[in-house]
């Protein structure tokens, strides 16, 4: 175990001997990893989903600040590679979505692993972090890796028999919803997305660049996420009376599906909507915070957006109707997320009307992104101690 100035945490398990590519690059020569800890520290980031992206940046930012190499893989999934280019980062991407079949989503993971593993198996990361990557689990636990999972959503958080050594989740997630081993959850304050909404800065042009009309209302629309294995159909149902509802003059409705088949099903099913410009699907990947900032209200079917809308401030409300988390029930106890519930909550509960946002965004230091990444530096400090 490990005393931190936040509690006694669990220790991983014993770690194995690593490998290291000569000077020759011809052969490799077995290392152990207390020989490997006098290098630089290596932190193996995957990107297992489109939100990671903006949450990883400053992330991995601040951990280059001190001096840890930054090992990047992501998953060719929804968005993932469109926000790879959108803010320039170099990675290696490996695998794709295989469904929402639970039996197609443990062979992909499999397969993803095994994709991964010789990379891992070169490159000897020191430790493995991700916002809910099972296939780096498995990677993890088959090389000795010490693994970090980061979950906000206790519902999506379960592993089965395979668990990350420590478990990092916000505040008002209870222990025991994400771990059999409550003692190695790390908690952080606040939501994920008050790691990467400080750094937010306006660009006004973007209602330019979508070509919306500056006497429109704007509203930005987020599709429930139809693959992932929590679904619930009653979501696609509000989500079709949402667009009913919102179709009225001088209403823009910026909707962002998340695939390409959610993309071309949108378009097959609410074609006047596209056609007259009263529904707007950008042709690219557009800066989600900056969008729902110069949008006027926010509906979506799944957890991010809306927790981006409440860190800014925003009006937002969800149709998401699988099991509620406690994140977002925090959040609609606060009064900073409005729960969709039925087709008649659309009308008695949204109100269409202009959001006077401020001039700018609280732009205050947020503790989350401080917090994980001192945890992180803890658990490479504590993996370093245990070897030595």
């Amino acid at each position: 175990m490990a005393i931190t100035n936040r509690g006694v945490i669990d220790l991983p398990p014993e770690v194995g001997p690593v490998l290291r590519e000569d000077s020759a690059g011809e052969s490799q020569t077995p290392i152990t990893r207390t020989a490997k800890r006098e290098l630089q520290k290596t932190v193996w980031i995957d990107l297992d989903n489109s939100p990671h992206v903006p949450f990883f940046l400053p992330i991995i930012e601040e951990l280059k600040n001190q001096g840890v190499e930054i090992l990047l893989t992501a998953r060719n999934t929804y968005q993932v590679c469109d926000l790879l280019d959108f803010f320039h980062l170099q990675c290696k991407v490996v695998g794709r979505h295989y469904g929402k079949h639970r039996m197609l989503k443990v062979l992909g993971n499999i397969l993803r692993a095994c994709q991964l593993a010789p990379t891992m198996v070169w490159r000897q990361p020191d430790l493995a972090v991700s916002h809910g990557s099972r296939a780096q689990i498995v990677v993890g636990r088959t090389l000795g890796i010490p693994t970090l999972m980061m979950q906000d959503y206790e519902y999506s958080a379960r592993t089965g028999f395979l668990e990350a050594d420590w478990i990092l989740t916000p505040e008002v997630v209870p222990n025991s919803a994400m771990s059999r081993r409550p003692g190695r959850v790390l908690k952080y304050p606040g939501l994920k997305e008050d790691v990467y909404v400080p750094g937010f800065r306006p660009d006004p042009s973007i209602r330019q660049q979508l070509g919306i009309s500056s006497e429109d209302l704007v509203v930005t629309l987020r599709p429930p996420a139809t693959e992932a294995h929590y679904h619930n159909h009653k979501s696609d149902i509000l989500f079709a009376e949402a667009l009913k509802f919102l179709d009225r003059p001088h209403i823009t409705i910026v909707t962002l599906p998340r695939s390409h088949r959610q993309d071309q099903s949108l378009r097959n099913e609410w074609p006047d909507l596209i056609a007259s410009r009263r529904m707007i699907i950008p042709k690219s990947a557009v800066d989600g915070l900056n969008l729902i900032w110069f949008s006027d209200l926010v509906i979506s079917g799944g957890g991010t957006m809306n927790r981006e809308a409440a860190a800014l401030g925003a009006p937002v409300y969800s149709i998401f109707r699988g099991t509620i988390g406690a994140v977002d029930a925090y959040l609609a106890q606060q009064g900073r997320l409005t729960l969709i519930e039925c087709a008649a909550d659309l009308e008695q509960k949204i109100a269409l009307q202009r959001w006077h946002r401020p001039s700018r965004p609280n732009s205050r230091n947020h503790p989350a992104l401080r917090t994980i990444v001192d945890d992180i530096t803890m658990i490479l400090n504590t993996t370093a101690g245990r070897e030595s």
